[in-house]
């Protein structure tokens, strides 16, 4: 069965920015060289069945954690590199520090390349990988401060404050849409 995500349910997600703080989970202003800690970008705020992170980044935590993905829980921090990967029936929902809003579906895989936020930088840049799946996303304060590119398997997008879905089927091809509530 295909899943279709509705406007309400992105914006649902949207309505959960006021409650995530990110006052200390922003990039630099700059890309950090190689090796260098990572700071948060981002957090995961909804979950429906399961979904791992695969984390490539030098991030410091409190404890030794074990290497290769993670099952997601609500409320891990994500970091620039991370893999998001969710299962059947499944679906994950993300917040940035920008406040750029994500649903991840059911089988899906995204990457989270770059992401660079500073409220008042002209620096700002992020891009994300969708490898598989079915995504929607609201953009953020990063579309209108910076840029922001998705990379599929067929086009890199420039996002400019769309509010969109988009479905990356098995054979690679890709379908955009951009949603729009429909005034009543």
């Amino acid at each position: 069965m295909r899943q279709r995500p509705s406007i309400l349910s992105v914006l649902a997600l949207a309505l959960l920015l006021p409650q995530v703080d990110f006052a200390s989970a922003q990039s630099p202003a700059a890309p950090p060289s190689a090796g260098a800690i990572e700071s948060p970008i981002g957090k995961v705020v909804t979950l429906e069945g399961s979904a791992t992170i695969e984390r490539t980044a030098l991030v410091a935590t409190q404890a030794s954690t074990a290497t290769g993905p993670i099952n997601a829980k609500i409320g891990d921090i994500l970091y620039r590199g991370d893999v998001l990967q969710t299962a059947a029936a499944s679906k994950l929902g993300v917040v940035f520090a920008d406040g750029t809003a994500l649903n991840v579906f059911a089988s899906a895989r995204m990457e989270l390349n770059e992401f660079v936020y500073q409220p008042e930088g002209k620096w700002n840049s992020s891009v994300f990988n969708l490898v598989k799946g079915t995504f929607t996303f609201v953009g953020g304060k990063m579309v209108k401060s910076g840029d922001m590119r998705i990379n599929t398997t067929a086009a890199t997008m420039g996002i400019r404050g769309t509010t969109a879905h988009v479905v990356i089927a098995e054979d690679g091809t890709v379908k955009f849409t951009s949603l729009i509530e429909e005034k009543q």
